[in-house]
């Protein structure tokens, strides 16, 4: 299993929760968060911006099926421009339901 940490302009939230459940991918963490990537924030006129807001969605996949959570991401959240988000791909060994005690997802 797989966990995506998916950091995306915050006005694409609605097109990748969309494009992810079409996938077959309904079950997502979200958190409004603030960030700044490589561009270290933007300057508009004399203002500058360190911190800008965006949301992080998580969720857990089987290995198989990878390709298709980051394919539904991705073209939920593309615009081309600049700061258009991440995503972080890390191992998950286990997971439990608390409910049930149950493994797996």
């Amino acid at each position: 299993m797989k966990m995506i940490r998916a950091v995306i302009r915050p006005e694409r939230e609605e097109a990748v929760l969309s494009t992810l459940e079409a996938a077959g991918f309904p079950a997502v963490t979200k958190m409004d968060v603030l960030g700044r990537g490589k561009q270290k924030g933007i300057q508009v006129g004399s203002a500058v911006y360190d911190e800008l807001a965006k949301t992080l969605l998580m969720l857990v996949v089987e290995d198989a099926k990878l390709p298709a959570a980051v394919a539904a991401i991705r073209s939920g959240a593309v615009t081309g421009n600049p700061g258009d988000g991440k995503l972080v791909i890390s191992p998950v060994d286990e997971v439990y339901t608390i409910r049930t005690g149950q493994t797996g997802l």
